[in-house]
């Protein structure tokens, strides 16, 4: 086995091996794309003038202020980690916000008074995952899942922010899913929170924070269904709920909080998932978005007379976040558009709980000095897959990147994590940059298994069915060579996590069929991945992908990782991973890399050593796009195979 070329950057927390030196020509033609930034939207000031925001003036996104439409960012915090979930105080000024290090996502929460020049305070213990923070009503008490209790078990725990030493475990977890808090009642006694069993199956639950008495409200463990708490009504006798229980997409529904009354499915003319939604502070409205196809629609809803209207006249795009103001008058929302960075714009509000007024833009996010009107917004396109005449999906759905000029053009298909994730029309500087540097088309699949189409659709991979969702990818390949200005004999695969194991499945099953691929924080093979992922999320995962503790599910599991088939691989590869990631750990780069090796394939390398699951400092960031460009150049854009580095 060659020897392996070792090379160090941003002080040596970037571990490189057999990577080149990055051109200064290419360091210069990205830099305008690396330096795109976004705003996102993170709670509203207590005076409700004002806005926090989510922005990068540095390395990494720190909390901001904005005091009116295009005003300047005023920067609160100065860590060298990317600051969370934000929570503004009810009542109060103060803002609770989580942090981790490094990429573990060993989430702490701390309190900032963004008027003091004092210092955010941690209020947890700095060891264990903190998250899923809400204030009570009367801006008191926090409550937050933590693993405090064993490193493992995500319990659920009351603090009063001024009292942090005394914050006690209110529920413990019985088993090894996720539990999580949502809202308090008005009075401060009963906590809504959730029980998340599965990306397909969790449940709503209630508990007396005086006697400990907890009952279950809604989802049922004999009939899993994906059922979300979202929080109290304004009468305190009923909550608001997603849920797929009665048909094949999460709708709206209202319940009563006495055992046996039925549901209202308040959406239930709306043919797509509910994703977003957000209640007034007064409780007397709320906003919610479907997913139409990928693109959001926003609705508001009269709580009492439980009826909604549409939002019309927004940009076409995604809805990334919201929330209401404190005085219920205006609405903060984070759009996305195909060529736009997120921004934060404020909807007024009307007297009546579904009108509306005008919406205001309050953030311009730098595009790094490009003309975005000259960005590639997808197409989305419909193809047949394997099974689409034996009853399979009829089509699988995907966003389409065609650059300008005459093709054929090379193509790099983008697969998204998850699984049970959805690419979407997203704003991506990074596709921008393909289409523009390298002349690539770019596709971006919904593979079987993606979210957003409905629950039958998202279950089609799961457990013994899981390299069907690789065969939709190997149909896509199919469609492509039906192109005649996309370049069949130039395609390459790229994804991160799930979309890295899909990345390494599909080199093992179509090596002939591509000439490079990228693998991302990438499962290599599932039994070590089970094994080693951080005990707090093992069960949750092995809803997903089966228990390798089962004889026949471990002998699966073993014949389908891209580890165990490395032989079939035989492209150049490059992986990026994060020494610090909890949840596909380090170890599945490690020996996918030494496999590779060992059987003479080219194998670039890089970990990030200061990184959890992906890359969210831009140092570390920028050097990695410049890589995955010189690795395309080098392995991708040559027409002919003898051009290939050796």
């Amino acid at each position: 086995m060659a020897t392996v070329a070792h090379s160090t950057a941003n002080n040596g927390q970037l571990v490189m091996e057999d990577v080149p030196a990055i051109p200064a020509q290419i360091e210069t033609d990205l830099r305008r794309y690396q330096n795109v930034r976004s705003a996102s939207f993170r709670a509203w000031t207590p005076d409700a003038d004002g806005l926090y925001v989510s922005t990068r003036f540095g390395d990494v996104a720190q909390l901001h202020k904005v005091t009116r439409p295009g005003g300047a960012r005023t920067q609160l915090t100065f860590f060298d980690e990317p600051v969370r979930s934000v929570r503004n105080q009810p009542g109060g000024s103060a803002l609770a916000f989580t942090m981790d290090t490094g990429g573990n996502e060993n989430a702490q929460i701390y309190l900032l008074e963004p008027d003091s020049s004092d210092e955010p305070a941690m209020l947890t213990d700095g060891e264990s995952l903190n998250a899923s923070l809400v204030w009570d009503q009367a801006g008191e008490r926090i409550a937050y899942r933590s693993t405090r209790r064993n490193g493992s078990s995500n319990d659920i725990w009351v603090m009063e922010v001024g009292k942090p030493d005394e914050a006690r475990m209110v529920f413990e977890s019985p088993d090894g899913s996720y539990w999580l808090p949502v809202d308090f009642s008005a009075d401060g006694r009963f906590l809504l929170f959730s029980n998340l069993v599965s990306n397909g199956d969790s449940r709503v639950h209630l508990l007396d924070l005086e006697s400990g008495d907890h009952q279950r409200l809604a989802g049922d463990p004999a009939s899993p269904s994906r059922s979300d708490a979202v929080g109290f009504d304004e009468t305190g006798q009923g909550f608001w709920y997603t849920t797929d229980m009665a048909g094949d997409f999460r709708q709206l529904a209202w319940q009563s909080v006495k055992l046996g009354d039925e549901p209202i499915l308040v959406t239930a003319d709306i043919p797509w998932h509910i994703d977003r939604v957000s209640l007034s502070e007064d409780r007397g409205r709320l906003a919610f978005a479907a997913n139409e196809n990928g693109f959001s629609q926003l609705y508001l809803l009269d709580s009492a007379k439980k009826r909604y209207k549409p939002v019309k006249d927004i940009p076409i795009g995604v809805l990334i976040g919201m929330g209401f103001s404190p005085d219920n008058k205006h609405l903060a929302l984070t759009l996305n558009t195909p060529a736009t960075p997120s921004d934060t714009f404020v909807l007024e509000l009307g007297r009546k709980a579904t009108s509306y007024g005008d919406l205001t833009r309050w953030t311009f996010s730098e595009v790094g000095g490009l003309d975005t009107a000259g960005f590639v917004e997808p197409e989305l396109i419909q193809y047949p897959t394997f099974d689409s005449d034996s009853g399979g999906p009829e089509a699988i759905p995907a966003w389409f990147y065609k650059p300008a000029g005459k093709g054929p053009h090379p193509v790099i298909i983008s697969i998204h994590g998850g699984p049970e994730s959805q690419a979407r029309p997203y704003f991506s500087s990074t596709y921008q940059l393909w289409l523009e540097k390298l002349g690539a088309a770019v596709l971006v699949p919904n593979v079987r298994g993606s979210n957003g189409y409905g629950k039958h659709y998202m279950e089609l991979d799961n457990g013994f069915k899981r390299e069907d969702s690789v065969r939709d990818i190997g149909a896509l390949l199919d469609w492509i060579a039906t192109q005649g200005d996309l370049d069949t004999d130039r395609v390459a695969v790229l994804g991160g996590s799930y979309g890295g194991y899909m990345v390494l499945a599909s080199a093992a099953h179509y090596s002939d069929r591509l000439k490079a691929a990228v693998d991302i924080v990438g499962i290599s093979s599932f039994v070590t991945f089970l094994e080693n992922t951080q005990d707090y999320r093992r069960d949750h995962r092995r809803g997903e992908y089966g228990d390798e503790r089962d004889p026949q599910m471990r002998a699966h599991l073993e014949a389908i990782s891209p580890l165990n088939n490395v032989e079939k691989i035989q492209l150049p590869m490059l992986v990026v991973q994060g020494e610090n990631d909890p949840r596909v750990p380090v170890t599945e780069a490690i020996q996918v890399v030494a496999a590779l090796r060992e059987q003479g394939q080219p194998v670039w390398y890089m970990n990030a050593l200061n990184e959890g699951h992906g890359y969210r400092k831009k140092e570390n960031r920028d050097i990695y796009q410049q890589a995955t460009v010189l690795f395309f150049q080098q392995f991708l854009l040559p027409k002919e195979k003898n051009d290939e580095p050796k």
